[in-house]
């Protein structure tokens, strides 16, 4: 009888969740990672001072209403000047704009709601666009993390969504490695919609935010690679731990995550402590590779340590991809990537 414990780990492959509308509206909140982060538990670094600005400047955008001034023929004014637009924090990966987000949001009182970019716009996909506005019109604060734009359909779904919820009192808050007037450069014939990019950034007041990547502060070299040999006694080790495992082929996985929407990848991941990934091999096509994208992010929110064989992780990005459009989506991958597979290390 064939003893090999991988015969009998969970595989992710074997998993197909779907999300509806309203599954995706009561989860449109921080992940897991930031669900208790506030402002005082960002660490600015002392060598930026952008980004105890941007911080102080946050606090206050949380706190600003609009007032009435006195007399008959009075119109509002704003307290801060920010707070009749939204707010686009624009910098590097690895400074902590999405720990800023949370923190904005937690401050906020409610109805709100916190999410990637790719959720509101799944939301759209199975809602439709009016019932998707009706869902969260009335919120006072929308935060979108990772804003950024890979085809026109979602450049014009999004510029009529956050216009009609703008309209109606909602203040935006984004997060994004590419300035709002940059958005699509790169990835798609950005001047064919030029007018939908600029009245995306006539919503925002941006704030840059300068820094390193915390991640790689204390890690060197490239992803950790399991050899072969020590594969399944790696994986053996943190099943005896009491840990939820799941062993795939990358190639398999990759496959497997083509029939899902990435808007359920999430759920893919409910209740698994570790992932193992065998044979990890190189990319020959962009699409393959976004995806690997998308599900890295959620695999990152959910704080779920990576066991890989194979070719390092951080170099699956091969023909070219880091000189394209999205090179930005790839370093900021391979980035959450090297520290997810150190942390069994």
């Amino acid at each position: 009888m064939d003893t090999n414990p991988l015969l009998t780990m969970t595989r992710l492959v074997d998993r197909t969740p779907g999300v509806s509308g309203p599954e995706i509206v009561r989860n449109l909140v921080p992940p897991p990672q930031f669900a208790d982060a506030t402002f005082d538990s960002y660490r600015p670094d002392p060598n930026f001072p952008s980004q105890a600005e941007t911080v102080a400047r946050l606090r206050n955008f949380g706190s600003a209403k609009k007032v009435k001034s006195g007399g008959f023929f009075s119109k509002k004014k704003v307290v801060n000047e920010d707070a009749d637009k939204g707010v686009y924090l624009d910098g590097g990966f690895g400074v902590g704009k999405t720990h800023m987000l949370a923190a904005l949001w937690h401050q906020a009182q409610g109805p709100k709601y916190f999410g990637t970019f790719i959720e509101y716009t799944a939301l759209v996909g199975a809602l439709g666009y009016a019932a998707a506005v009706e869902a969260l019109k009335g919120a006072s604060l929308i935060c979108i993390d990772e804003f950024e734009l890979d085809d026109p359909g979602d450049t014009m779904i999004m510029t009529r969504l956050l216009g009609a919820l703008t309209a109606g009192g909602t203040r935006i808050a984004a997060t994004s490695n590419t300035p709002p007037n940059a958005l699509g450069e790169g990835r798609f014939a950005a001047a064919d919609f030029l007018r939908e990019i600029q009245a995306l950034a006539s919503n925002f007041v941006t704030i840059r935010i300068d820094g390193t990547d915390y991640r790689q502060r204390d890690l060197d070299g490239h992803a950790r690679v399991t050899p072969d040999a020590e594969f399944e006694d790696a994986v053996a080790t943190q099943v005896a731990a009491g840990k939820t495992v799941t062993v795939d082929e990358f190639d398999e996985l990759m496959a497997h995550l083509a029939k899902i929407h990435p808007s359920s990848y999430v759920r893919l991941l409910d209740g698994i402590d570790v992932i193992a990934l065998r044979n990890v091999t190189e990319f020959d096509d962009q699409t393959g590779a976004l995806r690997l994208v998308a599900f890295i992010d959620r695999v990152y929110d959910a704080q779920i340590p990576i066991i890989a064989s194979g070719v390092p992780l951080d170099q699956v990005f091969g023909g070219g991809m880091l000189n394209g459009g999205y090179r930005k989506k790839y370093l900021r991958s391979m980035s959450r990537m090297n520290a997810l597979t150190s942390e069994l290390a």
